[in-house]
């Protein structure tokens, strides 16, 4: 008898299983779908603006008004000059890799409730921002006008003057109707000899068209410093209502500015060579000056900081005070001219010692080696341990060897025998070779030396340097 494999149809727990499945993927999509599908590449950057206000993880990025990714977090800047900036984590579409760098960024309202999303207009460069990159906030542009601003617009005094304006021009036309009629009337032999003149605006020859873009590349030059010229023109007001008040003294200045020109046609040909040496001075003081430029911002930092640094010194000198009268009363003291005195003479005492011992730290660093040598000999060795052991080291065979009481210096007869003793070596002092003896010597078989040893040693201590051409011998007074 044949059995039939069961269906997965017919069972109605795998059918729950595999639908409990299905929802469980589909919540979870769903739940993701703002941050971006699992599994699907995607192209960073990170962006700044000068307010991420209403922006919340998951708000869309558009391009075109195309949806090409999501702000996967926002985190604020805290500045030095204490302004505070959000930095964007975009989650974007590798449609759109790369970005060029010359894109700009805008937040803009999604709606009146209050909504925003991240606006990217991309620019035309080739090269574009590589995956990680952080856009400038210099490229967050332009300033975008939140809806609120617009609304401030319409404050009360805007809302009450709007009324008066309906106001007076609704009196300034009540009851004139005829007058109006008459006007209108008045205006066909206006209309009737504007033809022609329209005509000659209209013909090529008068570069009309040109004129109104000439108007236009004007007002967008002078559009930057609209405000510097409204300023400039308030300014005015002040400066001759102050000449106003001074007019007399402007009267007597006219009144002298004769003698005072013929004072400078006398006086002026003297100062042409003051005013030679001067240009040539500012000749001169030109590459200060364009080195001056590389050196602005770290001189503005520094005029920054010294800022607070100056306000501060008033209430530091103030606790000075203490400590220069106490350095007053020290000064005149007379017991103090005394201890000067005596250490005046010790340093006049201690000078030839100075001057004796001074070439073997300057010259020949013998301080720094010893120090040196001493740490190697507790830390450097081999196999057998480091190099401080001790062993029994037998003296060599002969008269007066080193291995007892000795009536004269070792001279042999082995070649091994010999006594190379120097209690004093040369450190370049003043009346030495100038020489670094200590540590230099050469030992010269099958020869007693007692003493300096024959020739000059060099200034040089063992190899200590490594470089690219191998090792190298280092001065005795570097640095170790």
């Amino acid at each position: 008898m044949n059995r039939r494999s069961a269906s997965i149809a017919a069972n109605p727990v795998l059918i729950g299983a595999a639908t409990t499945l299905i929802i469980i993927v589909a919540v979870f999509l769903a739940y993701n779908a703002n941050n971006g599908l699992p599994f699907v590449p995607t192209y960073s950057l990170k962006v700044n603006v000068p307010s991420a206000a209403q922006l919340v993880k998951g708000n869309e990025v558009r391009v075109g008004g195309t949806r090409v990714g999501v702000i996967d977090n926002i985190v604020p800047i805290n500045h030095k000059n204490g302004a505070v900036t959000a930095q964007l984590s975009l989650k974007l579409d590798t449609t759109i890799k790369p970005l060029p760098v010359d894109s700009t960024v805008l937040v803009r309202p999604r709606s009146a409730l209050g909504l925003k999303y991240v606006e990217i207009t991309r620019g035309h460069s080739n090269k574009g921002f590589p995956d990680g990159a952080t856009v400038p906030l210099g490229q967050a542009k332009p300033r975008p006008v939140e809806f609120d601003e617009f609304l401030s617009t319409f404050d009360d005094k805007t809302r009450a003057a709007s009324r008066v304006n309906l106001r007076e021009f609704g009196n300034a036309l009540a009851g004139r109707g005829l007058d109006i009629n008459r006007a209108l009337e008045a205006f066909n032999p206006l209309l009737t000899n504007l033809g022609p003149v329209a005509n000659n605006l209209a013909a090529p020859q008068t570069k009309l068209v040109r004129f109104f873009q000439a108007l236009d590349r004007a007002a967008n030059e002078t559009a930057p410093v609209a405000q510097t010229q409204a300023d400039l023109f308030k300014n005015f007001e002040v400066t001759f209502g102050a000449i106003n008040r001074v007019r007399g003294d402007y009267q007597q200045a006219i009144q002298n500015a004769p003698a005072s020109e013929q004072a400078a046609i006398d006086n002026l040909p003297v100062q042409r060579p003051f005013l030679a040496n001067s240009a040539a001075l500012f000749h001169e003081l030109r590459p200060g000056v364009r080195a001056l430029r590389t050196a602005a911002p770290d001189l503005a930092a520094a005029f920054e900081a010294g800022t607070g640094s100056l306000r501060r010194s008033v209430a530091f000198n103030k606790r000075l005070k203490p400590t220069f009268e106490a350095l007053q009363s020290f000064a005149e003291d007379p017991l103090v001219a005394l201890g000067v005195h005596d250490l005046t003479n010790l340093a006049t005492i201690l000078k030839p010692t100075i001057v004796h011992l001074t070439p073997a730290q300057t010259k020949c660093n013998y301080l720094s080696l010893w120090f040196r040598n001493v740490a190697s000999l507790l830390s450097e060795g081999d196999n057998n341990g480091t190099n401080q052991r001790f062993i029994i080291v037998a003296a060599p065979a002969g008269p007066n060897n080193e291995g007892g009481p000795a009536s004269a210096p070792a001279n042999g007869p082995t070649t091994d025998n010999h006594l190379h003793s120097n209690p004093y070596p040369n450190t370049d002092s003043p009346g030495q070779t100038p020489e670094c003896e200590a540590a230099n010597e050469t030992y010269i078989d099958n020869k007693t030396i007692v003493g300096n040893v024959p020739g000059n040693q060099g200034t040089l201590h063992d190899k200590t340097t490594i470089s690219k051409g191998g090792t190298q011998p280092l001065k005795s007074g570097a640095p170790q």
